[in-house]
């Protein structure tokens, strides 16, 4: 059976739902959905699971502990993780609960699409899916333009593990691939983490945790990565981050250079500024008008009319806001 998978818990609560309605829009009801807990704040996205027949919350606590475990004890094998991660104020594993999204590899589904929760769909996944007959996983991005958010590249030992060709070729983002059931069995998983503990952990980039695990898990077991964005003609591919400001709308579906796009990924935007747009504060940023529409697909009548004066998401602090700063203040 084939299905999409999502991470997430009710901090992404609104963008979590303008997901599933896009999903929705594009495949229709008949897709079955995998929501992964990312913590065990889900209140509100369980009750939102339940409303929808074709989505299912992940409930395997054994599942999500072998996980939690392996994540725990490849990070412990970095010589440095923690002290990155106490730098930045984390007291324990950074952002730790993303590695969750590596459940589906024994989730429901024989095939799946991972999806970020900062996401929205825009067209067909059969393409993705399909691929995996010939591929351990499928991608669609350009991440490989920018290894340096995905490993150490001052370590000497990535050019012993991954030559200079596979890291341009193979690395992606972790959040949009599809991928098969049962790649990383306990064998699988145990050889990973003694060659972490052999030294390897240091290519490791510790400020993506899960991105950089899943791209060193992928890679160094040696499974097939087929990106799209590397293998589509030049004329038939399309971009996917909300950073490329030349995407045209048409029926709230974005195309680049009359190219439908597989997906958008908000990448970059802090999920404080939809929770802000959702309450009514108008803040702008790239395709938030797709963004709202997509949140409420179902509910119309509860859409935010803004009515104060337009604020960019980026725009700098005010004089005031920095003297507060400053003082080690807050306002």
């Amino acid at each position: 059976m084939d299905g999409i998978c999502i991470l997430a818990n009710d901090y992404v609560y609104d963008q979590l739902v303008a997901l599933l309605n896009s999903i929705e829009s594009v495949l229709g009801t008949q897709i079955s959905v995998c929501v992964y807990p990312y913590d065990d704040n889900i209140k509100k996205i369980s009750a939102e699971i339940a409303r929808r027949p074709n989505i299912q919350l992940y409930e395997d606590k054994d599942s999500i502990q072998r996980w939690d475990e392996f994540a725990r004890r490849a990070w412990d094998t970095h010589p440095t993780a923690r002290q990155r991660w106490s730098q930045i104020g984390s007291t324990t594993y950074h952002r730790f609960g993303t590695h969750r999204r590596y459940c589906a590899f024994e989730g429901p589904f024989d095939r799946f699409l991972y999806m970020d929760a900062d996401t929205l769909l825009m067209g067909q996944v059969a393409p993705l899916l399909t691929q995996l007959k010939d591929s351990d996983c499928v991608v669609y991005d350009f991440q490989h333009t920018d290894p340096s958010h995905v490993y150490n590249l001052s370590s000497f030992k990535l050019s012993e593990l991954f030559p200079s060709k596979r890291l341009a070729s193979e690395i992606f983002c972790s959040g949009f691939y599809a991928s098969r059931k049962d790649l990383f069995d306990e064998e699988k998983r145990d050889w990973l983490l003694a060659k972490l503990r052999e030294g390897e952990a240091e290519v490791l980039y510790p400020m993506a945790p899960d991105q950089t695990l899943l791209n060193y898990m992928m890679m160094r077991a040696n499974f097939s990565i087929y990106n799209f964005a590397l293998h589509l003609p030049e004329n038939e591919r399309t971009g996917c981050c909300v950073t490329s400001l030349h995407f045209q709308e048409k029926d709230r579906i974005l195309y680049d250079q009359g190219n439908r796009l597989t997906y958008l990924h908000y990448i970059g935007l802090s999920t404080k500024l939809f929770s802000q747009i959702c309450r009514g504060e108008n803040i702008t940023f790239p395709y938030r008008d797709v963004f709202l529409h997509y949140r409420y697909l179902h509910q119309p009548e509860k859409r935010p009319r803004f009515t104060t004066k337009p604020k960019p998401y980026d725009c700098p602090p005010s004089l005031k806001t920095k003297l507060f700063r400053k003082l080690g203040l807050t306002q």
